[in-house]
């Protein structure tokens, strides 16, 4: 009968080797990302992470699922969050994690060998079990955490794309000119709010001319948001003039209730801007 220290054993002497046989036989051309890369630092370093893996996978054999899984659990987030993946699509990954599979079935397979005397069939179920079953649940943690990281740039991507849409350009001391231009829809609406009072405030301006002639659709909810803006403004001592409005968003603005009485309107922004004596 074998014991689980022997086949731990016998994989971790392997792990080097394993990962040079699968650098060595990654399908350079038909994967991207940091598979695809020629540059030394970014092939030591996935050669590192690969080994790292085998060093952690190997723990299944001796270690309790629990303390296995926690040891894990800062490979899969190390890697799941590094830039090169990142730039690299999933299912390239994902083969990867297959191919390595297979070769821990073939080192399975020798130590089997080596052992033929010693190890009955049901053994030889349970070991395969033991990586198939395995691997299967890295694979998805690791997909988990991969797409985890992957919204999380993107959420950081658009939040910056929205906060350069909304620019508050100083005009002079006391005056600042914001123009919004596309669909302003409830997620802009609010970094809308939160980055005009900071830019205003910052300037030091005391009144912002503020362009709607660039845009063509608000809804009930963003126009509310866009007098929430002008009544917060007023509370940091910045006066509003509105200008460019359209006839299908004042028409909104009047169905939603909200009074024009205490604001400034001008057709255009030039008017505007000749208004405001810059």
């Amino acid at each position: 009968m074998y014991s689980n220290k022997e086949l731990y054993q016998f994989f971790v002497e392997q792990t080097w080797q394993l990962t040079e046989n699968w650098y060595k036989n990654l399908d350079k051309k038909n994967s991207s990302g940091v598979y695809a890369s020629n540059d030394p630092v970014v092939i030591q370093e996935v050669k590192q992470q690969n080994y790292e893996f085998h060093e952690n996978f190997a723990e299944v054999f001796t270690k309790e699922k629990d303390s296995f899984l926690a040891d894990f659990e800062k490979w899969i987030l190390k890697v799941a969050q590094d830039q090169e993946h990142a730039q690299t699509p999933i299912h390239f990954i994902i083969r990867e994690f297959h191919r390595t599979q297979h070769q821990y079935l073939q080192l399975m397979t020798a130590f089997i060998e080596e052992n033929k005397d010693s190890i009955s069939v049901n053994e030889i179920h349970t070991i395969y079990q033991i990586i198939t079953d395995t691997m299967g649940y890295v694979i998805e943690w690791f997909t988990k955490e991969y797409n985890k990281s992957s919204e999380k740039r993107l959420h950081a991507q658009q939040e910056l794309i929205l906060e350069l849409s909304t620019p508050v350009i100083a005009l002079n001391k006391k005056t600042a000119l914001l123009p919004l231009v596309g669909e302003i829809d409830t997620a802009r609406a609010k970094i809308l709010l939160e980055k005009t009072l900071e830019q205003c405030n910052r300037l030091g301006v005391n009144r912002l001319l503020l362009d709607l002639s660039g845009v063509v659709i608000i809804d009930t909810m963003v126009a509310h948001q866009i007098f929430q803006l002008i009544e917060a403004l007023s509370l940091i001592g910045v006066k509003t003039n509105l200008s460019g409005i359209r006839p299908e968003v004042a028409q909104t603005a009047i169905q939603l209730g909200l009074k024009f009485d205490n604001i400034e309107v001008n057709s255009s922004l030039a008017n505007s801007i000749k208004l405001a004596n810059i």
